[in-house]
Parts: structure tokens; C-alpha cells; sequence
């Protein structure tokens, strides 16, 4: 186990929460030291053994100078509830750690941002980039001189070779890839095992080998608005 040498806070109690508390705590510098949820949503008091606390409050008992954060949320409303609780954080001053597993293979030139969490056998090529607030899970493959963008969420064994370029808020389900140079636009869901095999529009489902559009958008399956900070 790593030293452990800085102080990190946790928001939310779910399964994403307490997989990054494992692994935070276990292949990390970081000691959680706390939970953290909207006041109206908390249910108990203490979660792993430590305190969840009102994150309206928060810096008054933890400030951002001493303390950084990690929003543990998955990707519902396709990634924009993480993505208005990282604002949230940031907007309170705090810094957003990422964690990187040890057992992941990251070349010395790529570069990762915030509030970012890259899980066991990911491997990521030369000059690959991945944005603030992105979800990486295990097995994925992430090729040269790729674009990760910012509040995107790859599910398992996601296969992306290189010169592409995954949008914003996308999710790219389990087993899912793209060829060399594909675009994938702002909003899409990829599904399960689909193969994009040429750049998509903004807001759709993709299905199939090679993936097509499905008759519904994103935003009706997911009841979001286009506007990204807006919920239906």
C-alpha cells in the first residue's frame, strides 16, 4: 500500500463510491477521510466506517486548502449528474483528485485530467489524452494520439484505436469500439459490442456491427435536454 501523504473526501455512498473508496484507499497516496452528499439525501451517518457529511457545509469543516475530492456518481442523465456535482466541488474551491490504478499500462506522455478514475488493465498509448471528470473502467484500450473529452464514462473492454475522438457526456457500453479516426460526437450512447465504423451525429444511440443510429435519440431515452445543464 502507498504512503499515505493527502486527504480526500468522497461524494456520494453508492457502488461508485465505494469502489473508488477501495481503490483509493488500497492503490493510493489518498486516505479518505469522509463522505459527502446533499444534505436531503443523506440516510445515515456513517458509511465505511466514516462520517457522511453535508457537502452545503462542507469547507467549513474541511477546507479546499487541505482537502481534495472525488465525485463517486456514475453516469446517469448521461454523465451530467457527475458532471453538475464536479462544478459543484470545483465551485467551492476544491481540488478533484484522480486515481490511476497501478495495475494500468499509461505511456510517460499521456496526459489525464480531474476527478478522473482508470481502473486495472486499461491501457493508454502514446500521447492519448483523457479530460476532467471521465470514467475509464477495466480492459479498455485507448490508442495513440486519442481524445478522451471531458464527463465521458467507458464501460469495460472498450476498444478505441488511435486518432479518435470520444465527445463529451458519451458512454460507450461494454465490448464496444470504434475504427482508427472516428469521431464519436457530444452525447452518444454507444451500446453493447457495437462497432462505429465512421463518425457519428450529436445525441444518438449506436447499435450493431457496423453500429447505425437507433430511431431515438439520446436525449429521449435518457429525458435530458440538448442544453447541458438542464434536465428534462
Amino acid at each position: 500500500m502507498d504512503k499515505k501523504t493527502k486527504a480526500l473526501i468522497i461524494y456520494g455512498t453508492g457502488e461508485t463510491a465505494d469502489i473508488a473508496y477501495e481503490y483509493f484507499t488500497n492503490d493510493s497516496p489518498y486516505e479518505v477521510i469522509a463522505f459527502a452528499m446533499n444534505e436531503a439525501y443523506i440516510q445515515d451517518k456513517l458509511h465505511n466506517g466514516l462520517p457522511v457529511l453535508a457537502f452545503e457545509e462542507i469547507e467549513t469543516l474541511y477546507p479546499p486548502k487541505d482537502f481534495e475530492f472525488f465525485v463517486g456518481t456514475s453516469y446517469g442523465k448521461l454523465n451530467r449528474e457527475r458532471m453538475k456535482m464536479y462544478e459543484a466541488v470545483k465551485s467551492k474551491g476544491y481540488r478533484c483528485a484522480s486515481y490511476i490504478s497501478s495495475a494500468a499500462f499509461v505511456w510517460h506522455n499521456v496526459v489525464i485530467g480531474e476527478n478522473t478514475m482508470i481502473l486495472e488493465h486499461t491501457v493508454l498509448q502514446h500521447k492519448a489524452s483523457v479530460g476532467n471528470n471521465v470514467i475509464i473502467w477495466g480492459g479498455c484500450y485507448i490508442g495513440h494520439q486519442s481524445k478522451i473529452k471531458d464527463h465521458v464514462f467507458l464501460a469495460p473492454r472498450v476498444a478505441i484505436p488511435g486518432f479518435c475522438e470520444i465527445g463529451e457526456y458519451s458512454f460507450m457500453a461494454v465490448n464496444a469500439a470504434v475504427n482508427d479516426f472516428v469521431k464519436i460526437a457530444k452525447d452518444n450512447f454507444i451500446a453493447s459490442g457495437a462497432v462505429v465504423t465512421k463518425d457519428t451525429a450529436t445525441g444518438v444511440l449506436m447499435k450493431g456491427i457496423p453500429a447505425v443510429p437507433d430511431a431515438k435519440s439520446c436525449y429521449d431515452i435518457f429525458n435530458i435536454s440538448p442544453k447541458v445543464a438542464e434536465f428534462i
